[in-house]
């Protein structure tokens, strides 16, 4: 088991003698040190969100922001008179993270203590540690992908397109079609390769089994015709939503093997775990396999195994999978599934490459 940190997904900032020296309730003008700024902007590039919990009235504290030109960098901000405990949680269950991947740094040892007791998995910094932030593992991503350096921007554009759905007064099916989304699945490349290990790493709520793959894994399998790395981007109107999507699938006779599925929960409400599922179950059904799939119960998956059940996958053994060997699997439960076209959503449009004619021209062969 590895003795790495789980990596920081959301820094949450206090505002006063912490982000900026003074108060600002005694001094309008609080300076922002250049170190300070430094640091937020390479954090940022590193793909990890940030956020403030602060006791300040709002409007002034934001207009300060917005004056230090950095009010950009900040997602979902929690200003007010309450516990900053309360703040912390708010902000982790609206990006849908769990606590720990969740920092908090404030100058207080009251603040932090508060927040500590409530959190435990919350990792907590004196504001003097500032500066050091950016050398700690902690925030340290072994690779920064494409998709890692426009993280911010593509959470912000959620929060935009949530935001139409909310006043949007037709039916959700409505909403949906109005996106014009496009989901996109292609087989991996080399370039594509630390996008999927970083989706393996952050996805736990919609991870088939928590398992990670490592770049050595997947560069592997990549080299092996006997299996499939897939990866699923998504678009809308409002831009890219990046990768959110991941298979990783094995091809036998009469089965194929979906050994790892991992979507982003960002998009579980625009239906693509559903799409991504019902065109894997096509693409089977026409070349005449059935679909087995593993699935191991985490903390946090949940979501995962009722999509796998509404997709149809059960819990029944059939005499295909004695062709996928071993009987010790530890933990891991299989889903299984006889394959029926299904038709594809109508509420998006798919581009994907045809899976059933390696498993043909196998046979043919």
């Amino acid at each position: 088991m590895s003795d790495e940190p789980t990596l920081v997904k959301c820094l949450v900032w206090d505002l006063d003698n912490t982000l900026w020296r003074g108060t600002l309730l005694e001094d309008p003008e609080v300076v922002l040190p250049d170190e300070i700024r430094a640091v937020i902007v390479e954090l940022d590039s590193r793909g990890i969100l940030q956020s403030v919990a602060s006791k300040n009235n709002h409007d002034h504290a934001w207009a300060r922001l917005e004056a230090l030109g950095i009010a950009e960098y900040f997602v979902l901000p929690r200003i007010g008179w309450g516990p900053k405990s309360g703040s912390v949680k708010a902000i982790a269950d609206e990006l849908g993270f769990a606590l720990k991947t969740i920092a908090f740094i404030d100058d207080q040892p009251a603040e932090r203590a508060e927040v500590s007791y409530h959190h435990k998995e919350v990792r907590c910094f004196d504001a003097g540690q500032a500066r050091e932030l950016p050398g700690l593992p902690d925030f340290s991503p072994a690779v920064v992908t494409v998709d890692a350096k426009r993280r911010r921007s593509m959470y912000q554009a959620g929060f935009r397109r949530e935001s139409e759905r909310d006043s949007f007064a037709g039916p959700d099916e409505e909403f949906l079609r109005s996106l014009d989304l496009v989901m996109e699945i292609k087989r991996a490349d080399e370039i594509d390769l630390s996008r999927v290990e970083e989706l393996t790493l952050r996805t736990s709520q919609m991870n088939a089994t928590g398992v990670h793959y490592s770049d050595a894994d997947l560069r592997a399998l990549l080299a092996d015709p006997g299996h499939e790395v897939l990866t699923v981007t998504l678009t809308d109107r409002f831009g890219p939503h990046g990768a959110v999507g991941v298979l990783l699938l094995g091809y036998h006779e009469s089965v194929w093997h979906l050994k790892l599925l991992a979507t982003s929960c960002r998009v579980v409400s625009f239906g693509a775990g559903a799409a991504l599922l019902n065109w894997l179950v096509t693409e089977a059904a026409e070349a005449g396999v059935h679909l087995a799939a593993d699935f191991r119960r985490t903390e946090r998956n949940r979501m995962m195994d009722i999509a796998y059940r509404f997709a149809g996958f059960t819990d029944d053994a059939c005499a295909c999978l004695a062709e996928l060997g071993g009987d010790d699997r530890g933990d891991v439960q299989f889903r299984h599934l006889v394959a029926q076209a299904r038709p594809a959503p109508a509420t998006m449009r798919l581009v994907a490459p045809k899976l059933a004619e390696n498993q043909l021209a196998g046979r043919a062969g």
